[in-house]
């Protein structure tokens, strides 16, 4: 048997007993470092004047606080823009040649606080002061595909794969206007109107990315900043107890219809599919997910356990292609594959995702639409895409959860497994 502190519910971790063989399995997956350490990289941006910098500090603070090693990956736009470059005086080509070399000044910035981490005896906290993504926030669309395609880069790689988390803190001039300011910055001339256009193009350029969070203007600034870090805990399972208040849940919700592509706000589509494995107990779910577009994937084991005091043990884990495929011979035949394609996107500041279910999957869910987002909105408050028509909240029925979805024969699962977990799945 082997004890590794695990996720609790969203943001309790407890020591629970494992297998041998998942601990041969978290050692393969979580040991990211050359001494076993944890290595976590966050991208924290965002718009002008949206607590970034303060942000910076405090969640460095913290990590600090609690044994973390924390490295600081400068922002690369503001160094290179401090040596004297105004980028609204340079043409449309010398603006494409700057920010393409940005990029590749930002890669080898970044690559040596990574390589740092890795060799860290600690757990490191990576903090990026914007990522790679940002910079597309200021090329034309069509600029940014050619940059791409003359580096070979691929956005899954660059936007998915690179970073473990991706924070984008709203701009005071979208919800806190008498606080927005940029006396003091160098480099920083928006007006209000200019902010608020900033701040939703550098937000979109993230859209996509597994775990992005959102930290708007709808609480005092204190507050806005132990939301950021609650966000980071919470991802990474480490219990703040009263440190930080943070009360978001995920919720769920049928979608009826989606109505016209055009509808959408900017969005991303993923091909995702998610099997369930075999495990000791009947009590505890694993499964595992493949998610991509364009043919490039990042791969995610999930194991939960049964509740322990009303919340839930969930483990997850980023995993390589090799290890996917050794996970994937040991398939729960009783489940069959979910094949779905996801649409992710920002609206009203709130991060959603779309999750329309392909023909390939069971009947049960052929066809079918689910709305979700984590939210610490409770009822009406919660603002819906009014592009979409939603026919009612699913969030806590186990007929929408993913586990009872896949099931091939509910009924005889139901009769051999009257204890099992169905509990919903997470993001």
């Amino acid at each position: 048997m082997y004890c590794r502190r695990l996720i609790l519910g969203r943001n309790v971790c407890v020591c629970v007993q494992l297998t041998r063989g998942l601990k041969d399995f978290y050692s393969m997956s979580q040991a990211v470092g050359d001494n076993k350490n944890k290595v976590y990289k966050v991208v924290l941006t965002g718009g002008p004047c949206g607590g970034k910098t303060t942000g910076q500090s405090r969640l460095s603070s913290f990590f600090e606080s609690i044994g973390w090693q924390v490295y600081r990956s400068p922002e690369t736009a503001f160094v290179l823009m401090s040596g004297g470059v105004k980028f609204t005086n340079l043409s449309r080509d010398q603006a494409y040649r700057f920010q393409e070399n940005l990029l590749k000044t930002m890669v080898q910035i970044e690559n040596t606080f990574f390589d740092l981490a890795k060799q860290s005896k600690q757990n490191c906290l990576v903090i990026c002061d914007r990522g790679l993504m940002d910079a597309s926030a200021y090329v034309a669309r069509e600029d940014w595909t050619r940059m791409k395609n003359d580096n070979n880069w691929v956005e899954v790689d660059i936007r998915d794969n690179r970073y473990n988390q991706i924070i984008h803190m709203v701009s005071a001039a979208n919800g806190a206007e008498p606080f927005y300011t940029v006396a003091g910055h160098g480099t920083r001339h928006e007006d209000l109107d200019g902010a608020r256009v900033l701040d939703e193009i550098t937000a979109g350029s993230w859209v996509g990315h597994p775990y992005f969070d959102v930290i708007d203007n709808s609480t005092n600034f204190e507050e806005k900043i132990n939301r950021m870090i609650s966000a980071v805990c919470n991802r990474l399972g480490i219990d703040v107890q009263d440190r930080l208040s943070s009360n978001s849940k995920k919720r769920k919700f049928l979608v009826k219809k989606v109505g016209d592509l055009k509808n959408f706000p900017q969005f991303q589509d993923f091909n995702v599919q998610h099997d369930y494995l075999v495990t000791p107990s009947r009590k505890m779910q694993a499964r595992i997910r493949k998610r991509g577009q364009h043919n490039t994937w990042t791969y995610t084991h999930t194991i939960r356990r049964p509740e322990i005091s009303n919340e839930m043990v969930e483990l997850r884990m980023v995993i390589s292609n090799k290890d996917y495929k050794n996970l994937f011979a040991q398939r729960d035949e009783r489940h069959s594959s979910i094949y779905k394609k996801r649409r992710c996107f920002l609206w009203n500041n709130q991060y959603f995702h779309m999750d329309m279910f392909e023909d390939t999957c069971p009947p049960e869910c052929k066809g079918l639409v689910l709305l979700e987002t984590y939210t610490t909105k409770t009822g009406r408050d919660l603002q819906l895409p009014d592009f979409l028509e939603i026919e009612k909240e699913v969030t806590n029925n186990p007929k929408f959860s993913m586990f009872n979805l896949s099931l091939k024969d509910p009924a005889k699962f139901e009769r051999e497994h009257l204890n099992s977990v169905t509990s919903e799945d997470g993001l």
